[in-house]
């Protein structure tokens, strides 16, 4: 298993170094414009007539303040995320977390300006030139301010975040970017493996090295579990007492403010996911049999399929496979994506320090993005480069938007990363030099990714709903957790999975879980796959011409609700099942071609 040669980013166009005085006087100019505008709201009585100009003014210097914020946050979590050992990365992160209360504080200023105003006030503040195309930014701050403490408290709230919840969410990073597990291959080669490659290891064509990644990773995980559910234990309580002080009805509500959706768009899509869940479970029935094995383990999941073609891809190799599908179907994000490689947008090299996980981040300031994953030359991984850079082109889309239009809710930012990733499967599965063994794999990878945002994705949303409702009575503890891990995983799987080869120490082993920035880091991602097949079904029906449209789709994400975004960009109606049924049945056609494929692959290999 020879990992492959990849690349590493470049930072430079951020700032010339770290610590350089580009970065230390970025980041003090930053705290004392923050801390200025912040007193500046705080003189201003909420908002009416007579003083809409000074809150405009202020509007407009929150608006650059939070593009500037942007720029160095994404700066710093990413030079931190490739160095977990780092004291000084880590000291950074620390650091932004006391900038980010300092710009929380600012913010609820600005809550208490807008949820103050009358209606009458409120209705001539956005018809106002300047803000008229923010509207609903505009709307959504004065709808969050019905959910707000009092400043003082909410001030608090802030500074105390920084200690608190926050701390807990770096706490866990740090966890997870120092952890190891050792491991012993097949050939009896004994090495100590970083937890952010344990991932590739488990989609390996082995079955002995993925039993074994996956159970020397959660000995390991087992040994810091106590820490794990410590941290998520208090995210969750931090979370539960804000939301009692805030007059939060349900947990649920903040998730779904976030994510711009309705409890009735959120209802018809799991209802649509629930009632076809037949589908990925005949699709891991189908591996089993390809396995040879009587029921799919959890550590079998990401497999690619035993196949003499499995072997291990280059970064260069990668990288020509996403441009070429890209090329095909999408030339313009083709000439993104090798711009972005040119200038080293991405960094991929698998080595110890490196935190698990892959993300997209971006600048609002000066309109780049950073990818950042572990290439260990797996398919997903390639899977993992088109995801990630669909990401960055959504945000090279809106570029020339104002701030306060780019900030796009999750569930419409996996959008355009799914899609990306069905590009690559679909270009790939229509070039005429695939051969069957690969197109098996690739279409083994396209339903891999069904059984993850129609099961695997629901157990996290089913598991984290049940948590949170334990966790108001108090702590829940470790064994609990893995229990009720392990309980959902079988209810949600079926019998398509082994009840011995279940994942309970998954919530601790997954970042998303996390995460503070964001409560219920899950269902946003089925949400975008179901709606990204959704687009990609219009792509393959209307041909090239609906490209523009799509980018328009792109461009509208920070403007409205997902549900209206949708209508206007689609004009199908994301509060009803049929929608979300309708796109699930897409893959009908590709477990059909791998149920057909299948024997042909098996006999060639006799």
């Amino acid at each position: 298993m020879n990992a492959p040669a990849a690349q590493n980013w470049d930072m430079s166009s951020f700032f010339p170094s770290f610590g350089g005085p580009e970065h230390r006087d970025f980041t003090e100019s930053l705290r004392r414009d923050v801390e200025r505008l912040s007193e500046r709201a705080a003189q201003l009585l909420a908002l009416a007539g007579e003083n809409a100009d000074a809150w405009e003014e202020v509007l407009r210097n929150y608006e650059q303040l939070s593009a500037r914020f942007s720029h160095l946050a994404a700066y710093v979590h990413a030079i931190a995320s490739c160095d977990a050992d780092n004291e000084e990365y880590r000291g950074e992160v620390a650091r932004l977390s006391l900038l980010g209360a300092s710009f929380q504080k600012l913010s609820i200023e600005l809550l208490r300006g807008i949820g103050g105003a009358s209606e009458e006030a409120f209705g001539a503040f956005v018809t106002r030139p300047e803000l008229e195309s923010v509207r609903f930014y505009l709307e959504r701050l004065r709808q969050e301010a019905r959910y707000t403490m009092e400043p003082k408290l909410e001030a608090l709230a802030a500074d105390l975040g920084t200690d608190g919840i926050e701390a807990w969410g770096r706490l866990y990073d740090t966890l997870s970017g120092t952890l190891m597990f050792d491991m012993e291959f097949p050939d009896g080669r004994r090495e100590r493996i970083p937890m952010s490659q344990r991932r590739s290891l488990l989609g390996d064509v082995d079955r002995r090295v993925r039993e074994t990644a996956f159970k020397q990773g959660n000995l390991a995980w087992q040994n810091v579990a106590p820490i794990a559910g410590a941290a998520l234990n208090h995210i969750a309580g931090t979370r539960h007492t804000l939301y009692a002080r805030r007059n939060v009805a349900h947990f649920l509500d903040v998730a779904l403010f976030d994510a711009a959706i309705s409890r009735r768009t959120l209802d018809a899509m799991f209802e649509a996911i629930r009632n076809s869940a037949e589908l990925p479970r005949r699709f891991l029935r189908l591996k089993a049999q390809a396995l040879g094995v009587p029921k799919v383990a959890w550590y079998d999941l990401e497999a690619p399929l035993p196949l003499a073609s499995a072997s291990r891809i280059s970064w260069e190799r990668g990288r020509q496979l996403v441009s070429q599908a890209f090329s095909r179907a999408y030339p313009r994000l083709a000439a993104f994506f090798e711009d972005a490689i040119e200038r080293r947008w991405v960094e991929s090299e698998p080595r110890r320090g490196k935190q698990p996980g892959a993300y997209c981040t971006s600048s609002k300031l000066i309109g780049e993005s950073r990818v950042f994953m572990t290439f260990n030359g797996a398919l997903g991984d390639v899977s993992t480069l088109a995801h990630e850079m669909g990401h960055a082109f959504h945000n090279h889309v809106m570029r020339d938007l104002r701030p306060f239009l780019r900030g796009y809710p999750m569930t419409l930012a996996e959008s355009a990363s799914v899609f990306a990733e069905a590009l690559l499967s679909e270009g790939l599965l229509s070039n005429a030099e695939t051969s069957d063994a690969e197109r098996a794999l690739l279409l083994n990878e396209e339903l891999g990714h069904a059984v993850a945002f129609l099961l695997d994705i629901p157990v996290r949303f089913e598991f984290e709903h049940a948590f949170y409702e334990e966790r108001r009575a108090g702590d829940v503890s470790t064994s609990r957790l893995s229990e009720l891990m392990a309980e959902t995983q079988q209810r949600i799987f079926g019998d398509a999975l082994d009840p011995a080869g279940t994942d309970p120490l998954f919530w601790a082993s997954k970042l998303h879980f996390f995460i503070t920035g964001v409560s219920f880091y899950n269902f946003p991602y089925s949400f975008g796959y179901l709606l990204s097949r959704g687009l990609f079904a219009e792509l393959k029906r209307r041909g090239p011409q609906f490209l523009d449209r799509y980018e328009e789709f792109l461009r509208l994400t920070g403007s409205g609700m997902a549900h209206e975004i949708a209508s206007r960009a689609l004009g199908q109606d994301l509060e009803a099942p049929e929608f979300w049924a309708s796109a699930i049945r897409t893959l009908d056609e590709p477990l059909s071609a791998l149920t057909e494929l299948l024997p042909k692959v098996n006999q060639s290999r006799k």
